[in-house]
């Protein structure tokens, strides 16, 4: 039942229909991308990579970002006027390490539980500590430390957890190609990184567990891929490229394995270290943007979606034609969720926990952003034909409420649904976030 209509971005009655009950609405951000302060925390390597000339593409750094460290109060009522149930908030790992760095995040989920928006924290989002390596197993072990001081401090009011975001993009862009901290082009002898995430991510569970929580999570980037042509060579490149950015993520979690010829590549004793990796999960988080076009390597280097993806990848990443893109130049394409998701159950079965949207959201200029409430109406209903067709989706977080320092393109992309003036510092709510209100309130 539709018990209010809500108006879609030509202006016309629209209703969006009606998710189930208990379905949670929520937004997202991360530390280093919106807290600033940094002189009140340890650095990390986002710290470092910045601080390199030509890292960033505007030369900017997260220094000062929305300066939601000090401001956290304004962006609390924020969230309580959008009515969102839920906020997916990062945990700086360099902050928890300063003296009285877990203050802050105990006067954030004090005034989250006053405010009635559940915390759901995200324990690492790429700001490792620079004393720290993924290359090094020793991190994973550091992490579960980490995650067991955090779940003693919070745990009382924080109930819903979420481990880590992106391990994919985080070992492709930070440790393969180079493009976000810190820095390494290392390509395929990256694959340790992404085994000493997953690990870290299991024995975090198992820290979290022991200190009493019950909805443990983690946030994966997943999109469709799609062939270039029905050539074998494009298809071929399509099905590697599907089990580097999804399938290696996913299927250790959920199936306890590795795809075929990528268990030998890892460290370790990778059969030990899978079963602490595929420890029950409540929920799966899942990130969409977009679908991904692939077709066989085309001998040079390409810039796709600003980023240089070498000439010696098995792979080429190829322009998705005929659909619009935003701001960033990404594709927009909302069929391509409810694809994945019904592509997820079709592929895990009942070994698929609940899922969860953990992020959502495109890049669009100006504060009457039009194009993304179009995007995310259209995002919010492949998303209902997702439940239609059987999938258990339990909610939806747009990315990001603020916009914010958005990593190796500095300030030059806006993701938020509330405008920043990175020189005052002002807030401004855009039209999306009065229809994104409007739409929640209809949910109720």
């Amino acid at each position: 039942m539709i018990r209010r209509m809500a108006t879609d971005a030509r202006g016309a009655t629209n209703p969006i229909p009606q998710f189930p009950a208990g379905f949670l609405w929520g937004v997202s951000t991360s530390a280093h991308q919106i807290e600033g302060a940094v002189d009140e925390r340890e650095p990390s390597v986002w710290d470092t990579f910045t601080a390199e000339p030509g890292r960033v593409k505007d030369g900017s750094t997260a220094a000062v970002a929305c300066d939601h460290y000090h401001r956290y109060p304004q962006d609390v009522a924020l969230l309580a006027g959008l009515g969102v149930d839920a906020y997916r908030f990062s945990i700086s790992w360099p902050r928890v390490n300063a003296p009285k760095g877990l203050d802050f995040y105990d006067r954030l989920v004090d005034e989250l539980c006053e405010a009635g928006v559940r915390p759901v924290p995200t324990l690492f989002h790429w700001d490792l500590p620079v004393a720290l390596d993924w290359l090094e197993r020793d991190t994973a072990a550091r992490f579960a430390e980490y995650a067991a001081v955090v779940a003693e401090r919070l745990g009382d009011r924080v109930k819903k957890w979420i481990t880590l975001n992106e391990p994919a993009e985080h070992t492709l862009l930070g440790h393969a190609l180079g493009t976000h901290a810190p820095g390494r082009q290392l390509l395929f002898d990256a694959l340790p990184v992404a085994h000493h995430q997953l690990l870290a991510h299991g024995l975090a569970v198992r820290a979290l567990r022991a200190a009493g929580a019950t909805d443990i999570g983690i946030a994966n980037s997943h999109g469709p891929t799609w062939p270039a042509s029905q050539e074998q060579a494009d298809k071929d490149a399509a099905d590697f490229y599907d089990v580097l950015l999804n399938r290696l993520f996913a299927d250790p979690l959920l199936l306890g394995r590795y795809p075929d010829g990528i268990g030998e590549l890892m460290p370790g004793d990778v059969e030990a270290d899978l079963k602490v990796i595929a420890e029950p999960l409540d929920f799966y988080g899942v990130n969409y943007y977009a679908p991904t076009r692939v077709g066989a390597p085309q001998g040079t280097e390409i810039e796709f979606g600003g980023i240089s993806m070498p000439a010696e990848l098995p792979f080429s990443v190829r322009e998705i034609e005929g659909v619009p893109t935003t701001d960033f130049g990404w594709p927009v394409v909302p069929e391509g969720l409810t694809e994945l998701l019904t592509g997820f159950r079709e592929r895990y079965g009942d070994r698929l926990p609940p899922v969860v949207i953990t992020e959502n959201g495109c890049s669009y200029e100006g504060i009457d952003d039009q194009e993304r409430i179009a995007y995310l109406d259209g995002h919010i209903r492949a998303l209902h034909r997702a439940v239609e067709a059987g999938v258990d989706v339990r909610g939806y977080f747009v990315w990001s409420l603020l916009d914010n320092f958005e990593w190796a393109e500095g300030y030059a992309r806006r993701f938020g649904l509330v405008h920043t003036d990175y020189e005052s510092l002002t807030r401004t709510p855009k039209a999306s976030y009065g229809w994104l209100r409007d739409v929640l309130r209809a949910q109720r």
